[in-house]
């Protein structure tokens, strides 16, 4: 493989036949169990609606299709603070392009992006504006996907930070911006903490905000805001308090079993896409969400991707009070537990201009936001949930593109 002198592999996907072969035989195999009549959607993924996923997944689905789609961005390996991590690099073809790094979350990687990088590369191609292009570095996030095995523990979202600034570095972009979501907006305003002078901007969406005690701060919420924090307290966070506190133990079961790792994930297209009542594949394509749960299966990440929740929540101590072992129990993700558990702890508030984007499923509160962010830029959407990249790509593209515009 050629190494260039910055250390920067070129990479190519190339899943053997006998790990497809072998996903093939496990989902013919699988042993589904009983569920009770009449339940549908609320006690986890229906039997019925699985074994014909499943099936379309076994039958189907052409995953050399999807490995040539994303073969055809330029790919690449490094190694940064001892992890490995797997990135793609798309240039623009605009002399005047500005870097921009694209942040995932969890369920999802580099698959997320698919949809905007030529909107966002090459605008003039898509009836944008050259100057809004971008040269977009797009990595797959340590533990996920090809950025594997993950270094150690305490890969949380500040070393994750520091690996995403010191791989923009090697890479000789002097001012960047960043864009994430869901993981990635806990990543992405770490990076501008980090490397303030470098980073131009960070836009958010999926964005997570949380109260920190303070006296009054739930008081006079808006309507709006009030729902989206009574949704915040009620969500249903079994996956989150899995991931948090045994995601070791988790792994097992999404590891050995593919119909396991599509039923962890397709619970969350579900719950997380808009609207919430439809299927998953009316807001996302099903071969999309596929591809998504393939590179889970395929590189064997459900446990190391699910570190980040362990780093993030147990290991921080969100949700636990001083001295109240039941709320070191329940952790985050537990109604009141949410965020500092009452504690008044504030972070420290970030300095680099950051625009939000919040869709019609995100529970994003603007003046806890406003706390911890210097907030310039906010669009409420009203539509879309909480892959806006998948699901409303020109959407997407089309804030990034108004929220960087200020800042050239």
């Amino acid at each position: 493989m050629i190494e260039t002198a910055q250390g920067i592999r070129p990479f190519r996907i190339e899943i053997p036949q006998s790990r497809l072969d072998d996903l093939r035989a496990r989902l013919a195999g699988t042993r589904w169990p009983d569920e009770l009549p009449g339940v549908g959607w609320s006690r986890g993924v229906p039997v019925g609606y699985l074994k014909e996923l499943a099936e379309y997944w076994r039958t189907r689905y052409d995953w050399r299709a999807h490995e040539a789609a994303l073969n055809a961005h330029p790919q690449f390996t490094t190694e940064i603070d001892g992890q490995n991590v797997h990135f793609l690099h798309v240039r623009s073809p605009e002399p005047g392009a500005a870097p921009l790094i694209l942040l995932h979350g969890w369920p999802g990687g580099v698959v997320d992006f698919l949809d905007v990088i030529g909107p966002l590369s090459d605008p003039r191609a898509h009836g944008g504006d050259p100057a809004d292009a971008f040269h977009l570095v797009i990595p797959s996030l340590p533990g996920f996907g090809f950025s594997t095995p993950l270094a150690g523990p305490g890969m949380g979202a500040a070393r994750m930070a520091g690996v995403m600034a010191g791989l923009m570095s090697r890479l000789g972009y002097g001012r960047y911006g960043v864009h994430g979501y869901d993981t990635g907006a806990w990543v992405g305003p770490k990076i501008g903490e980090l490397d303030p002078g470098r980073v131009t901007g960070v836009h958010l969406n999926a964005l997570i905000t949380f109260p920190m005690g303070a006296e009054g701060e739930t008081e006079g919420l808006s309507e709006v805001e009030q729902a989206r924090w009574d949704r915040m307290q009620d969500f249903n966070d079994g996956y989150l308090q899995c991931n948090s506190k045994r995601p070791q133990t988790v792994a097992y079961g999404l590891h050995d079993s593919p119909v396991g790792q599509l039923a962890w994930m397709v619970e969350k297209f579900k719950e997380l896409t808009m609207p919430e009542e439809g299927l998953p594949e009316e807001s996302i394509d099903r071969d999309r969400i596929l591809t998504e749960v393939s590179v889970y299966w395929l590189t064997g990440t459900a446990g190391s991707a699910a570190q980040i929740y362990y780093e993030e929540i147990s290991a921080a101590g969100w949700g636990a009070e001083s001295g109240d072992e039941s709320a070191e129990e329940t952790g985050a993700g537990s109604g009141e537990g949410w965020g500092a558990g009452g504690s008044g702890w504030e972070p420290p508030r970030g300095t680099v201009p950051t625009g939000v984007l919040v869709s019609a499923h995100d529970v994003t509160v603007r003046r806890w936001a406003e706390r911890d962010h210097a907030i310039v830029h906010w669009n409420e959407a009203g539509e879309g949930g909480h892959f806006l990249a998948m699901e409303r790509p020109d959407l997407l593209a089309g804030d990034v593109r108004a929220f960087f515009r200020g800042l050239r």
